[in-house]
């Protein structure tokens, strides 16, 4: 997958990247959907050498059959320690690394991490989609911030997971009847497992960001793509 322009540089302070991400939050488009989607990619990243490497795994998966296509591990030196709510400074630079190792030019993206479900609404997958410039999803484990009411126990079943107004939500952001943005919902992935939390990245809307991780369900707990980057990133694959 060819190098896409430089969005800024990566040398920053825990305090530069705070602002950067209240900068970048507002680049980030809210709707839309991918058209004519023929292969998806799963990203997830792991760490090697007591944190001091970045293993960064994508697995580009044919639609609609989800058969793998192609797979690539990409290493390089971690920039940044881990800082709650900066995960993407320290995850992204080795996962343009592996994109541009990529063969295949994905059509959708779907990331093991937030989307806008994030304080500042740039998790790692909003911010990867404005490198990239391709649609993305979040598919994360934990909540980063928002409330939900409870999760219907069945397969497919989701609420909604909102928040108050941010700074960096724009004006026209989705509400609730109680003026709370929609950031995410919690899809139960898998009867009786917990929900995971899924939210738009960059290039699409709340609904097509859920559908596609509904799409993509197999029989575990965390759709295809993002499955088999988890796998490849935590060396089980």
């Amino acid at each position: 997958m060819a190098r896409q322009a430089a969005l800024h540089e990566w040398s920053l302070s825990a305090e530069e990247a705070v602002a950067l991400q209240r900068r970048l939050a507002p680049r980030v488009v809210r709707h839309g959907r991918p058209q004519a989607v023929s292969c998806i990619a799963g990203v997830d990243i792991g760490f090697e050498d007591d944190g001091e490497t970045t293993r960064a795994a994508v697995v580009v998966l044919d639609w609609p059959s989800l058969a793998v296509c192609e797979s690539v591990v990409h290493r390089e030196p971690t920039r940044m320690p881990y800082i709650p709510g900066l995960l993407s400074f320290r995850e992204i630079p080795a996962a343009l690394g592996a994109f541009e190792r990529l063969a295949a030019h994905p059509d959708l993206v779907m990331v093991d991490g937030q989307g806008i479900a994030h304080p500042r609404r740039l998790g790692v997958a909003s911010h990867l989609g404005l490198w990239l410039d391709v649609p993305t999803l979040g598919v994360a484990k934990k909540v980063l911030c928002g409330r939900h009411g409870e999760v219907p126990t069945t397969r497919g079943a989701w609420t909604p997971l909102t928040d108050r107004r941010r700074a960096e939500d724009p004006a026209d952001v989705e509400v609730d009847a109680e003026g709370r943005v929609v950031i995410g919902a919690m899809l139960r992935s898998r009867e009786n497992v917990k929900p995971v939390i899924v939210s738009p990245g960059h290039r699409l809307d709340q609904a097509t960001a859920l559908e596609w991780a509904i799409a993509c369900l197999g029989r575990t707990k965390l759709p295809e793509p993002t499955r088999l980057a988890d796998r490849l990133a935590s060396r089980r694959g």
